[in-house]
């Protein structure tokens, strides 16, 4: 099952789709929306045949605007599971693959207030002139739990959707050159949708098998980007019970696969070169495709947010005097 949230005439609810239409099912706003998608979610993992009658009118797909799946995720945590990305990206600064990556699914924290849906608009952060997308998978957890197992997965997932992380990689740059990061190269925007898609239905092997599905990028109509997902190196599974080892992983939380192999300007361009591929610009379109997920498009647009600038009235400490 294919569940979105969508606007229909300025009213927010969830539904599911149905070949071309969006049949609808619950009010979609606020917490309650994520509950609805959730709920409906999992009762489709457990009945894939479950179709629930519509609370109004059936409408077109093509008539309605769909907003992200989930909203306000209680947290996002965001992987670095595919190694053709993580070797490339480090290779072409001189390292070897770190021995602890083939033993630590790693992963970072991003920000669950700036989640974007389909066709809304991405503008870079101050200071950025390297606007970066990043082409990945990532699922929903329908239920939680603490030091979860592996074969707790497949109970726990409601449902996968595509993921963009947006990345300005000149703030990222200065920001992990701190050795702590990255935070504002990172939280300003992270795309999902279009629909939920059911862990049955996506992932019908179970969630410790990772189901093959093509991933494309395009930029203005040009592929940049192509992968598998089965070229990922953790699974889901792994993922989870990492996350949730000695800490809670809550209903909604949302689960980034981290960026596939070419599944982003930064990795391409350390390949082809900046003049092929270039960071993005104000009027460029970049279409996310997963096999089974469906097509995450947005549009850069310019920036107006005021830089930050430290207080010019406050005194600063003065080590060693």
């Amino acid at each position: 099952m294919k569940i979105c949230r969508f606007v229909d005439q300025g009213t927010v609810r969830v539904g599911y789709l149905d070949g071309e239409v969006v049949v609808p099912v619950a009010d979609g706003d606020g917490a309650a929306g994520l509950e609805a998608v959730l709920d409906l979610a999992m009762a489709a993992n457990a009945d894939p045949g479950l179709r629930p009658g519509p609370v109004g009118e059936p409408v077109a797909l093509e008539g309605v605007r769909l907003l992200a799946p989930v909203a306000e995720p209680p947290s996002i945590r965001d992987f670095y599971a595919f190694e053709q990305h993580v070797r490339t990206a480090r290779s072409r600064r001189g390292l070897e693959m770190h021995p602890d990556w083939y033993e630590l699914p790693v992963f970072y924290f991003t920000n669950p207030a700036a989640v974007l849906g389909p066709g809304d608009p991405v503008a870079a952060p101050p200071r950025s002139a390297e606007l970066d997308y990043e082409l990945e998978v990532a699922c929903v957890l329908g239920r939680g739990g603490t030091d979860l197992g592996l074969e707790d997965a497949d109970a726990a997932i409601a449902g996968f959707m595509v993921m963009n992380d947006w990345s300005a990689r000149d703030v990222q740059r200065r920001e992990m050159a701190q050795s702590l990061g990255p935070a504002k190269g990172k939280d300003f925007a992270t795309s999902l949708g279009p629909t939920l898609v059911t862990a049955a239905e996506f992932a019908p092997g179970g969630l410790r098998e990772v189901p093959s599905a093509v991933m494309t990028a395009t930029v203005n109509g040009v592929e940049w980007s192509r992968a598998d997902l089965d070229g990922l190196w953790w699974s889901f599974a792994e993922m989870l019970v990492y996350a949730s080892e000695s800490a809670p992983v809550r209903r909604g939380d949302v689960l980034g696969s981290g960026t596939c192999g070419t599944g982003c300007i930064l990795e391409l361009s350390l390949v082809h070169g900046a003049d092929k591929y270039p960071y993005l610009q104000p009027g460029d379109e970049v279409e996310l495709e997963v096999a089974g997920l469906g097509v995450l498009a947005n549009r850069v647009v310019a920036g107006d947010a005021p830089a930050f600038r430290p207080d010019p009235e406050r005194m600063r400490p003065r080590l060693g005097q």
